[in-house]
Formats: C-alpha cells, structure tokens, sequence
C-alpha cells in the first residue's frame, strides 16, 4: 500500500486527521517490533476502560451473549447501541457504556470483567488494524499502526514483540478469522461507494440479523419459508441448529448472496417464481384495499336527519 493510500485509510478509519489523533501515522507489518505491555501494575491499569467508544463485531457479540447466558437479541438490547458505519446508513453496533459515565459496563477494579471474552477491539490495543481490498480483488490486505493515548504507560514498559506475537497473546488471530468473511461483506460495500447505490431498507435489515442478532437469523433459517425458498440439505440444518460457529458461517455466504449476488445457496426449483407471485398477489392486495379505501365516503355512515 502506498504511503498516500495509507493515510487516506487512515483518515476514514479513525474519522479524524492523523495529526490531530493518538494514531501514529506509520503502517506495520505483522514482523515489526513493538514496544508495549499492560499489566496490573502499571499505574494507569484500566484508566483505557473509562471512556470507550467500541464497535463490536458479530464474533464479539456471539462470545459475549454466550458469556452471559443470554440471546444475541437481548444482548443488543442490554448492552449496545446503534450507529451508522457510512454516509449511507450500514448498520453498525457499539458497546453501550455505563449509563453514569462512559466507562465500560464490564470493566471493575481488578480489571476486565469479561476478560477471556473481551471485544476484538480491546484485545488489540493498543495495537490499530484496518483493512484494505486490494483493488480487483476480493482479499483483503491488513495494516496496523500504534494507538498512543496520553493516558497510556504501557508505550513505555520495557518489552518488545513482534505485531504477530502480540496478536496470537491476545486471541486477536482467532477473532480475525470468524471476522473475515463479515469483514469482506463490510469492505466491499464501501469500496462500491455510491457506484450501487443505497441498499434497501429491508437489505440493512438483513444485514443487522445476519451480522448481530444471530438467534434471530437462526429463527429465520429454520422457518418454513427459509426452507422453502432455498435448497439445504439436511445435515446442514442441524449443523445451523446447534453450531454457532456454523451458522455465523452460513450466516456470511447469505449476505454475499443476498447484497452482492455470490450464490453459493441454491434456490429450490420454482421457488423464485412462487416468490414473484406472493408478491405480485400482496401488490393487489394492497392496490385493492387503497381502491376500497377511495371509493369510501364517510357520509354513508352518517345518521340521517331525525335519527
């Protein structure tokens, strides 16, 4: 990537200039050194807590609801909040702070709360990734840069490692990896810009089940006009059952069917023609009731005079 691409990436990334940001603007490869290392006892321990501003990503959402034996639906209703990912409206999720201040609900004074199961964004601080579609292609290609807040000592304890080495600590590799098909889906939205236009509502729609509230794709998966619509074998269904893992999978592929035409689900045979005629029959429906509601005059159902 060039110097200029990265410092344009950068920009959109962390909304701000580099000049004005804690981000040091110099990109990294996964064999650069860094110097860095929080631990209990250095003195600003958890002060990075006190004030968040975290995306959360669907794999964050599966291994947090998962931590606290709740729905991924009850779950976004506790603990999230909405926000737009672009000028168009993609739906985004970040991590509700307390409602006092804007501390982390999770963090307490030994630490991390949820420390085993933490966001992906808290694993890789402060540590920053972006990612980058390489042009005509699908693959995306990683940067990182150091994220040095005024807060932070960690920048100045006496331990150096690679960024590979720091992300296999933290768990981030594993987290990038249920991430990267979600990832994609995200990055080829805004690498399209306004070339394809505002996606549907009812695309967000999807886009916000299939990303966040997994239960309720689950739900929508095992419905009978899911099944009726496309062809799944058997195994698969109940591998989508039980198997998250699986079903965030699935999840995925349905995305880049339904937004961007990668088929990789087949359709039952005349299954797109029972769903142009549904629709079709729901149209005069509709066209039908708004008919009967002009041809309505109130004055028929008036008393008459005497009455």
């Amino acid at each position: 990537m060039s110097e200029e691409d990265f410092y344009g990436r950068l920009k959109e990334t962390i909304g701000e200039a580099p000049e004005q940001s804690p981000v040091q603007p110099v990109e990294l490869g996964l064999d650069d050194a860094i110097q860095f290392h929080c631990h209990k006892e250095v003195a600003c321990f958890n002060l990075c807590c006190m004030n968040i501003d975290i995306t959360l990503t669907p794999y964050d959402i599966l291994r947090l609801s998962r931590r606290l034996g709740l729905s991924t639906s009850e779950f976004l209703e506790r603990y999230t909040m909405p926000f737009e990912m672009d000028a168009q409206g993609m739906p985004g999720v970040k991590l509700r702070p307390r409602d006092e201040s804007p501390a982390c609900r999770f963090v307490a004074d030994e630490g991390c709360g949820v420390y085993e199961d933490r966001p992906a964004a808290c694993r890789y601080y402060a540590l920053g990734t972006m990612g980058v579609r390489k042009k005509d292609t699908a693959e995306v290609e990683d940067a990182y840069f150091i994220v040095r807040e005024p807060h932070c000592l960690g920048h100045q304890e006496p331990r150096r490692l690679t960024v590979r080495e720091y992300r296999r600590e933290q768990g981030c590799d594993v987290y990038d990896a249920k991430n990267q098909a979600w990832r994609e889906v995200v990055l080829k939205k805004r690498s399209s810009g306004p070339t394809v236009g505002r996606p549907s509502d009812r695309s967000f729609e999807l886009f916000y089940t299939a990303s966040y509230d997994l239960d309720a794709f689950r739900d929508f998966v095992l419905s009978d006009s899911f099944n009726e619509t496309f062809d799944v074998d058997a195994g698969t269904y109940e591998r989508l059952a039980r198997d998250d893992g699986a079903l965030l999978e699935f999840a995925m592929r349905f995305l880049k069917q339904v937004l961007y035409g990668e088929r990789t689900i087949p359709f039952r045979e005349g299954a797109r023609e029972r769903r142009i005629e549904r629709r079709r029959q729901r149209m005069e429906e509709r066209h039908e009731e708004s008919r009967r509601r002009d041809d309505y005059d109130p004055r028929y159902d008036a008393p008459a005079e005497g009455d």
